[in-house]
Parts: C-alpha cells; structure tokens; sequence
C-alpha cells in the first residue's frame, strides 16, 4: 500500500482544512486507516482512525468536536475535515493503514504498517 497525504498549509486560527489520504497499490480501502500527527519535540499521537466500511471511528479527545473523518472507498480515499484549529494542532499529519484489522481502530501506531509521508499543518495565532 502506498499512501499519500495532501492538503495541509497555513491557517489562521479558527479556521478549517480538509486532508487527504490517497492510497495505492494493495488497496488501502480494505483497512482500517488512521490519523496521526508530530509536532516538534514531540512524540506521534494518535488523531482519527476510521474502519473500512466507515462505521467505526475513534477520536482522540483533543480533536473531538473539532475533526471528522471520512473515507471514499470508491476513490480509495480518506479525509479528516477539521475546523476550530489551534495553534496547539499545529503538526506534520501522516495517514497510516493498519492491515491487521478491518473494522477495529487502534490508537496505537505501533498497528499501523503502512504510512504516509505527511503534511505539514500550521495554524497560527
């Protein structure tokens, strides 16, 4: 699987954006995919995670309310809307596929085989 993540940039706070997780090869949408973030000098956290079918998605509790996150089987596609960003969301966002489950999200990346090469959000205050 080969995943690629679009549509991060600058924005100022209390904004939105929408990312984009695009995958190819051995098809992304029969898996589980999550959203992760880094900011600097810190360690990856957990964002989103959504099942294939789409039914199923856990949240992180400092994006609950804020983010929402999708996916288009049909173009192999998974997004994360997120609105009201923070300074504090500021990051390099990456899109993982976990191939071990289909419908159950884990919060931890270790799960996570298949990643993309991120994109870099920055909210400003």
């Amino acid at each position: 699987v080969q995943l690629q993540a679009s549509g991060g940039g600058l924005v100022q706070a209390g904004g939105s954006l929408r990312l984009s997780c695009a995958a190819s090869g051995r098809s992304g949408s029969r898996y589980v995919t999550g959203w992760f973030r880094q900011a600097p000098g810190k360690e990856r956290e957990f964002v989103a995670g959504i099942s294939r079918s789409g039914t199923t998605t856990k949240y992180a509790d400092f994006v609950k309310g804020r983010f929402t996150v999708s996916r288009d089987n049909a173009k192999n596609t998974v997004y994360v809307q997120m609105s009201s960003l923070k300074p504090e969301d500021t990051a390099v966002y990456y899109c993982a596929v976990d191939t071990t489950y289909i419908e159950y999200v884990v919060r931890d990346a270790v799960s996570y085989d298949y990643w993309g090469q991120g994109t870099l959000v920055t909210v400003s205050s």
